[in-house]
């Protein structure tokens, strides 16, 4: 600087999708301040500035900017303000302004909140550098965000090999004679420019020429030193780390998480819901979904691993499963127990989101990305919801690794199931990330019981590796006794990809299934009656488990079928990715594959309660009885 201070710039990777960096680029300074403050969620916002610059027709139509503007001033996102500078070329691409926006200015968009918007001739570099400066101070002394519409042109259309006359005739003839910006100041200034311009332009073409020399593409990043415990690319068995823990342990962070402060007023139903958890803890009661959870998130905290969690009625639970942030009954304050275990622990945030999905989840997506060693979660209201945010999927999540070797460990989780709720209820889309994942990008999980979910996050917390994590949480089966564990069970050493069946030994028939239908499925060979019939759950489906998979069925080597058994319809769920990959398994042990799911379908579900029951139930059937097709 002027004073001699230095100041890092750090350049977000942006891909084409107009905007959807945006939210990306505010995690990311959310997170930076964090670290700066020591991991303390108070912050001097000053630390760091985001700039965003945008075009005058994405700020003006893309969605996502309006979500991302809306996190200014909410507390689980807010960074102290964000300087948004429109680059207003007024045309978008071949579009003219009265084709993009119905307002006079592409910047009216942020008279929605009360931020000052600055319209400056881009034309007056003086002007240019008076508002910066304005913006900036503004921005430090309110923490708010800042808009600075620059009002220019493009001179040579969209790209210097675009030829915009064919779109605007007229205003590229103008555009053609009128003189370039650094002779019209120069005039102004009463300044010969004759050197300085030739000056330039001899130091921009001796670094076109020796770029043009150069054998391979620089590196032009990389990582921080946070990262440097830290893995990327193939996973390696030396990864691995072990997430059972001691009963002992599981009891005094139960004691913790039902403790409450003196004084504070428990809805009468909470204090019920406190009490089961206690019994949980202590080994009384089956530990269900959202009680393993806790214990997974307390252990952690207590390890050392800060965790951060935001989404859609995320602090109670869509499901009324979570009670993460207790409610006092008179004064509505509210007490995090997860946030208290001990003095020393490190920050816990857990926060209902805006119902957003491509802002909140970028936003989470882009935090991962400056805090490794934090356990960050977007939670959905409903999976389906995710839809929303499939930019930030496609670009980000499954895809910023291999374009710009940039690692993330961001969870996503999806309640998914098929319960009769209807199309827009059930599904999470479980085939759209099946069909992203290659290349060890990402882990697609569903976990088949409490204990599971327990060492599933354990497991991506404690393993050096960072990789995204999908993760399809249940619905009615949060509760379910089936689904429920011990505390036994997670005291287990690690999570299993696949879970083999304890019930039956030495099957005719082996049944693979992942989620909740492996659970009706063991309910029906109940009905049944049904001995030579084991039942396998996928929990992990990328990357998928080959030698678990091998190990469970050599498990029944009098098997004689298997059968892929999914509720989805046919061209949804896993089975386009499952049979294949199966069929090899089975074909080199001398068995038979088929399938049983839903037939084909526009539509994710029914939306009749009935017709969902009725198919449920031949879909059970044919999984017992049914010994032709595929």
């Amino acid at each position: 600087t002027a004073h001699g201070k230095e100041i890092g710039i750090h350049l977000v990777s942006n891909p084409s999708h107009l905007e959807a960096v945006d939210p990306v680029a505010v995690g990311r300074a959310r997170a930076k301040l964090t670290r700066y403050a020591g991991g303390k969620t108070e912050f001097d916002a000053n630390k760091v500035v985001p700039i965003v610059m945008h075009g005058d027709a994405a700020f003006a139509g893309q969605g996502i900017f309006a979500e991302t503007l809306n996190f200014a001033d909410l507390k689980a996102y807010s960074v102290g303000g964000t300087i948004q500078i429109i680059v207003n070329n007024l045309i978008g691409f071949t579009t003219r302004p009265v084709q993009e926006h119905s307002s006079r200015y592409a910047a009216d968009l942020a008279k929605r909140q009360n931020v000052p918007v600055f319209h400056v001739n881009a034309e007056d570099p003086d002007a240019v550098v008076r508002v910066g400066q304005i913006a900036a101070d503004y921005r430090a002394t309110f923490g708010s965000d800042v808009v600075v519409d620059l009002i220019g042109y493009r001179r040579h259309g969209h790209s210097e090999v675009d030829d915009p006359t064919i779109t605007q005739p007229r205003l590229y003839e103008r555009i053609k004679n009128h003189p370039p910006l650094w002779r019209l100041y120069a005039e102004r200034v009463g300044v010969d420019a004759t050197k300085t311009v030739a000056a330039v332009r001899a130091e921009y073409e001796i670094e076109q020429t020796k770029a043009g020399q150069l054998k391979k593409n620089p590196h032009l990043r990389q990582l921080p030193p946070y990262w440097s415990a830290f893995h990327r690319g193939k996973f390696r068995p030396e990864y691995e780390a072990e997430t059972g823990v001691s009963a002992e342990k599981l009891a005094e962070i139960t004691d913790a998480l039902v403790r409450v402060p003196e004084g504070f007023h428990i809805h009468p139903k909470i204090v019920k819901l406190l009490e089961q958890r206690a019994e949980m803890g202590h080994g009384k009661r089956a530990i269900d979904y959202g009680f393993a959870e806790a214990l997974a998130f307390g252990s952690l905290l207590l390890e050392g691993t800060p965790l951060r969690l935001t989404g859609q009625d995320t602090q109670r639970g869509t499901f009324n499963q979570r009670h993460a942030v207790l409610v006092d009954a008179e004064s509505e304050e509210t007490y995090v127990p997860l946030a208290n275990l001990a003095p020393s622990q490190p920050f816990c945030e857990i926060h209902n989101s805006p119902l957003s999905e491509a802002g909140c989840l970028g936003f989470e997506y882009g935090f991962s990305r400056d805090y490794p060693e934090a356990l960050v979660l977007w939670e959905a209201q409903f999976g389906d919801f995710v839809n929303g945010a499939q930019v930030i999927i496609d670009q980000f999540i499954s895809a910023g690794e291999d374009k710009w070797d940039l690692p993330s460990g961001v969870v996503l989780l999806l309640p998914h199931g098929f319960e009769g709720q209807g199309p827009e209820h059930s599904s999470a889309r479980l085939e759209r990330f099946l069909q992203l994942a290659a290349e060890e990008n990402m882990q697609i999980c569903q976990p088949s019981s409490a204990a599971q979910y327990f060492h599933m996050l354990r497991r991506q917390a404690r393993r050096p590796w960072r990789k995204p994590l999908i993760v399809f949480t249940p619905k009615s089966m949060l509760r379910h006794p089936e689904a429920s564990s011990n505390v036994e069970d997670l005291t287990q050493p690690h999570f299993l990809p696949v879970v083999p069946d304890r019930e039956i030994a030495d099957a005719k028939h082996v049944l693979i299934a992942s989620g909740k239908v492996g659970h009706e499925l063991k309910a029906e060979r109940r009905k049944r009656k049904d001995t030579g019939t084991a039942i396998l759950f996928l929990d992990q489906l990328y990357p998928l488990p080959r030698p678990e998979i091998a190990a469970a069925l050599d498990a029944h080597p009098n098997a004689r079928e298997v059968i892929w058994v999914q509720e989805e319809p046919r061209n949804m769920g896993a089975f386009f990715y499952v049979m294949p990959r199966l069929t090899q398994l089975v074909q080199e042990r001398g068995l038979s594959l088929r399938s049983v799911k839903r037939s084909s379908s526009a539509s994710p579900a029914t939306g009749s309660a009935k017709a969902h029951e009725l198919e449920q139930k031949t879909l059970l059937s044919l999984a017992f009885t049914t010994t032709s097709g595929r």
